[in-house]
């Protein structure tokens, strides 16, 4: 019945489970009140975070919470559940009220998003956390990339390793110049990567100076990086 399902998703999950995870309470409500898919839902939306969360604090090691926070936020928010949820076909199998098909329901942030924490609860009940984190880590490296290369949550020395690694670049180096008498020292750096330098950050510490290059030169390549896509 989902064999397309499943072979997009990339793992077999029982009909049952599937069709709980696909069906919108729009969908019951015309039925009748049968079991929505807000139960696994919920499940899914806990398991999704601890994976992300436990990929994040693995990947990142050196990042404190207040920057480990925003950069799951960058990874697990509506949009971007929604596009893995398109990515994976899930619109297609969707169990909704006429009211939303009326609306393109099957193509909403919202539904898809939902439906897909859904289908992770569903997944997780039928193969536990192990599988389930295979399988959600395959979908969402993109997302993780994604996040990282627009150094959504990183510090700026850290975003600019990320992106030059993307990138194929080297690792990012910083020349620095020191002016001023000891008690008043200015700092200047310049980013080089790869051969390439980029443009000076200034600050009153060598570390301040470094920062504020990594993100002149993180800018510069991003934009190059959205203009080749």
């Amino acid at each position: 019945m989902y064999a397309r399902l499943t072979e997009q998703i990339g793992i077999s999950v029982k009909d049952e489970l599937l069709e709980l995870a696909l069906t919108h309470r729009s969908f019951s409500y015309e039925a009748g009140g049968i079991p929505t898919n807000e139960r696994l839902e919920f499940l899914g939306d806990s398991v999704l975070g601890l994976i992300v969360t436990d990929e994040l604090y693995k990947k990142f090691p050196d990042l404190d919470e207040s920057r480990l926070s925003p950069l799951r936020s960058g990874v697990v928010n509506m949009r971007a559940l929604a596009q893995i949820a398109r990515d994976l076909k899930l619109g297609e199998h969707l169990r909704i009220g006429k009211g939303e098909e009326a609306t393109n329901g099957r193509d909403k942030n919202s539904i898809l998003a939902d439906s897909l924490e859904a289908l992770v609860g569903a997944i997780y009940l039928e193969h536990g956390y192990l599988k389930s984190a295979e399988i959600v880590l395959n979908w969402i490296a993109p997302a993780i990339v994604s996040a990282t290369s627009q150094g959504v949550g990183l510090d700026g020395k850290t975003a600019l390793q990320e992106i030059a690694a993307s990138l194929n670049l080297s690792a990012p180096e910083y020349e620095i110049t020191e002016s001023g008498p000891d008690h008043d020292k200015s700092f200047t750096a310049n980013a080089i990567l790869s051969g390439e330098k980029f443009p000076i950050g200034h600050g009153k510490s060598k570390r301040e100076a470094e920062q504020l290059a990594a993100k002149l030169a993180h800018e510069i390549l991003s934009s190059r990086g959205s203009k080749s896509n």
